[in-house]
């Protein structure tokens, strides 16, 4: 049994290149036309949930930090 060695790959040039760059632009274009893109009303509302979230978020980590500063402070004078 003699193994058969895979055919040599072709060396990829420019005019290839160049090909399948405007083929994949043109794919990204093609794609983009599908998007549902929001109107100014839907931007804004979806805006402001999102800086509602980050300010609930960031609220509850300045919570969770200052409740465990205040243990780790109540710790070193217990045991200092």
């Amino acid at each position: 049994m003699s193994k058969s060695t895979p055919a040599k790959k072709e060396g990829v040039n420019l005019k290839t290149r160049w090909e399948n760059t405007v083929e994949y632009f043109r794919s990204v274009y093609g794609e983009l036309k599908k998007v549902h893109w929001p109107d100014r009303r839907q931007l804004v509302a979806y805006t402001g949930v999102v800086l509602v979230a980050v300010t609930l978020v960031a609220i509850i980590i300045w919570l969770f930090d200052m409740g465990l500063s205040a243990l780790m402070k109540l710790l070193f004078d217990a045991f200092a």
